[in-house]
């Protein structure tokens, strides 16, 4: 029924449609709108003002190892609850939690690969496994890669992400920084290289120990590097702190580090220090000579 002779106007809502996940990004450094697929295609990078996405450990075996060379060590060690720690959640339960989040065993992986080539043994961390935390598992993969490299005389690269030492697991965890430093002496008493690439966050333990004991020390840009907070480091010194002072920029001009590389100059780079320490490879067959 009609009042005044006025029709009723019924307002008609259109259905929100469903946006699916990772479709669009936005960057945190520009504040653009990246298109999902253009970031990925882009080694996570973004293509405005190439701030560094989180990567896959997958994602940089691809983008490191030559196709299909890449073998994987000691795939089947996984950490337990020697401790039955207890907390608001059992050390067991986030264990489990993040195998199924990652699907894998824990937060390294370990092997050997080429890089354009050049066989290496290459250690990938990933931050998405209970924050890259360094365990007796994490230490003792890390420590099995350079002692095997070692025997086999190859060089080491290993891709650093970590928050520091795997809380979990107590004294334990602390030592497998003597431990991974140790085994890294004696690769570089035979004579071997060792490179680490340092990536957004790489702090505490991890960084005390084998992410900063290379050859030479190469940071992706932007990534967060130091032993301890901001906060804790200036309530302990009781004073300010240089702005940016956990930052590769500043690191670099202070002599932490050897090398800021952007990830889509790495493999090129990497490929360029083995040829320097280890030299330019020579053809598998011997070239003809002419008459």
């Amino acid at each position: 029924m009609t009042f005044f002779g006025k029709k009723k106007t019924v307002v008609k809502r259109a259905r929100k449609r469903d946006m699916p996940d990772g479709l669009w990004l936005k960057c945190p450094a520009c504040n653009e709108m990246i298109f999902g697929e253009e970031q990925e295609q882009a080694l996570r990078m973004c293509p405005l003002c190439h701030h560094h996405f989180p990567m896959s450990r997958n994602e940089r075996l691809a983008m490191l190892a030559d196709p299909g060379s890449f073998v994987e060590w000691d795939k089947d060690l996984y950490s337990i609850d020697f401790l039955g720690f207890v907390g608001v959640a059992s050390y067991q339960e986030k264990l489990e939690s993040n195998r199924r989040k990652t699907g894998e065993v824990d937060a390294v992986t370990c092997g050997r690969a080429r890089l354009n080539g050049r066989a290496i043994a290459l250690g990938v961390m990933d931050f998405e496994f209970l924050g890259a935390s360094m365990g007796s598992v994490v230490g003792e993969k890390i420590t099995r890669l350079i002692e095997r490299a070692t025997a086999e005389k190859l060089p080491v690269i290993v891709i650093c992400a970590s928050g520091g030492a795997r809380m979990y697991e107590g004294m334990m965890s602390l030592m497998q920084m003597a431990k991974t430093s140790g085994a890294l002496a004696r690769h570089a008493e035979a004579g071997l290289p060792y490179i680490p690439v340092l990536t957004h966050p790489t702090t505490a333990g991890v960084m005390a120990s084998f992410a900063t004991l290379g050859d030479v020390i190469i940071a992706e840009p932007g990534a967060l590097i130091g032993f301890a907070g901001a906060r804790v480091i200036k309530e302990t010194i009781q004073q300010d702190l240089p702005p940016g002072f956990q930052r590769p920029d500043f690191l670099l001009k202070h002599g932490l580090l050897d090398q800021i590389v952007p990830r889509n100059e790495l493999k090129a780079t990497l490929a360029r220090l083995l040829d320097a320490f280890c030299g330019v490879l020579q053809p598998s067959e011997p070239p003809e000579i002419p008459a």
